[in-house]
């Protein structure tokens, strides 16, 4: 009987012509590969436990303080008062949405990770865009089941009565939207300053500096003072809520509110990634 004779299949290299081919196959890279290597990236890093972890009891804590002491001074109950005391813990919530987006950008310039980022995926468009993919499905999921939460618990602290459908919807869906939408806005700050406390401190000042100004302009420019009044995040944020509605200025003035807000926010941050991606193909990193 003679002998079998082994296959001489690709691994072969005589069968290669002498060269060697991997049993790997190979194929292009794709979004979903940048978002994959994102996902690994931000769930690997100690900032995104600790930040998280901030907004969660900034949020839930807040909002159920609130509510135990507006239960034991037996004020207004109503369901659109019981929504509306997530607001606070959304404020405080945003710093920590607004730093740990920063940091998803910033602090791969820092370490010189951005380097084998661009590496590993040239497409400065892909690399943009799964970093905000990965991003803002980690707040929004996070958000939507934050809101849901707070919102159940503050209503019955409050024994409210159950809120109409719109309420909620806007106290939870539209929050989580508007939040998450902030974290991509950091993101895209991030890209551009690089620095992680420059890009923080001048996130801060978007949140900021319109209400302080509005403050200080109340007498010399009431018009201004209430554009910058109604259009701030803070109020922008506030509208979301059923009895609050965003902040009227002294003139009593209304802006754009609840989902046209949601709107206004997903154009400035479409700009402000615009303007990262030029820089990134521009910029020698």
């Amino acid at each position: 009987m003679s002998a079998v004779q082994p296959s001489r299949g690709a691994q072969d290299p005589a069968a290669a012509g002498g060269v060697y081919v991997s049993p790997i196959p190979v194929r292009r890279a794709h979004l979903g590969d940048a978002i994959v290597a994102e996902w690994t990236k931000i769930r690997s890093v100690r900032s995104t436990l600790w930040t998280l972890g901030g907004l969660i009891v900034a949020f839930l804590g807040t909002g159920l303080v609130i509510a135990w002491g507006v239960a034991v001074t037996s004020v207004e109950r109503s369901s659109g008062t019981a929504l509306s005391f997530g607001f606070f813990g959304a404020l405080l919530g945003l710093i920590c949405v607004m730093t740990l987006g920063v940091l998803t950008f910033s602090s791969e310039f820092s370490t010189g990770l951005i380097r084998t980022t661009l590496t590993a995926c040239p497409s400065r468009a892909r690399v943009l865009g799964a970093k905000a993919v990965v991003y803002f499905a980690v707040v929004f999921s996070l958000m939507l089941a934050l809101t849901w939460s707070t919102a159940v618990l503050q209503i019955v602290i409050l024994d409210a009565r159950s809120p109409r459908p719109g309420e909620w919807i806007s106290a939870t869906l539209g929050v989580s939207l508007y939040m998450a939408l902030l974290g991509v806005l950091s993101q895209a700050l991030g890209a551009l300053v690089k620095h992680a406390a420059g890009a923080i401190t001048a996130m801060l000042g978007v949140v900021l500096l319109p209400l302080v100004l509005a403050l200080f302009l109340i007498s010399p420019l009431p018009k201004v003072s209430d554009v910058l009044l109604t259009y701030s995040i803070p109020s922008q944020l506030a509208s979301f809520y059923p009895a609050l509605g965003g902040f009227a200025g002294e003139n009593g003035g209304s802006g754009p509110t609840g989902w046209t807000s949601l709107w206004i926010l997903v154009g400035v941050t479409a700009l402000a990634m615009g303007g990262a991606y030029a820089a990134l193909e521009r910029r020698d990193t």
